[in-house]
């Protein structure tokens, strides 16, 4: 299940470089994942009369050339459409509003809110059809996070377990051999103890 839906984050990104103040210099459009959000970051302040208040129903391109050519793609919808359908999508998703903000005055800021406790809860059942709820109870700290990043990712490396979890890797080269063969959850992957590219897949 996507954590937002396409159209938003799409339309999202669109908007940012369809409106952009590209006199700005050094800066960048930016966006940023965290566990709970999403952020698109466009620089230069909302163009001429649009505002915070208005942007659903007002239309005002500071770059009326892109914004022709995308429309012409197909990808930049007119009269405000697009803005007001993130607002929908994000609604019939069951996720908060979408949030603008104007931080400094000086750029836009988009803001989608995933929902992470279902997600997280989604998870835990589904690693619960793989792993017993009995066996992941009796797993340590380092094991727990080793198996729950094998299942969220597909695989886990022992850099990875290590940078995870803030210890070594051969702290966690041992957390994954006694995941393989005292626990039988994991399963190794690779042409030899010293190859680069080895990993590790639930079992």
């Amino acid at each position: 299940m996507p954590e937002y839906p396409e159209f938003a984050w799409f339309e999202g990104l669109v908007n940012a470089v369809t409106h952009r103040d590209y006199s700005f210099r050094g800066d960048d459009i930016r966006v940023s994942m965290f566990d709970d959000r999403l952020e698109i970051i466009s620089p230069g302040a909302l163009p001429n009369i649009v505002t915070l208040d208005n942007m659903r129903t007002t239309r005002y391109s500071r770059n009326p050339r892109i914004a022709r050519t995308l429309v012409e793609f197909g990808w930049v919808r007119e009269l405000n459409e697009g803005v007001k359908r993130i607002y929908t999508e994000m609604q019939n998703s069951l996720l908060n509003d979408p949030v603008y903000t104007e931080p400094g005055g000086a750029r836009v800021q988009l803001t989608l809110e995933n929902n992470i406790v279902a997600r997280t809860v989604r998870r835990s059942e589904a690693l619960e059809d793989k792993v017993s709820p009995e066996v992941i109870a009796s797993l340590g700290e380092y094991e727990l996070a080793a198996v729950r990043l094998a299942f969220a990712n597909g695989r886990v490396t022992a850099r990875e377990l290590a940078a995870h979890i803030g210890r070594n890797r051969r702290t966690a080269s041992r957390v994954l051999g006694k995941l393989i063969e005292e626990d039988g959850l994991l399963e190794w992957h690779g042409s030899s103890h010293n190859d680069p590219k080895q990993f590790y897949t639930i079992r």
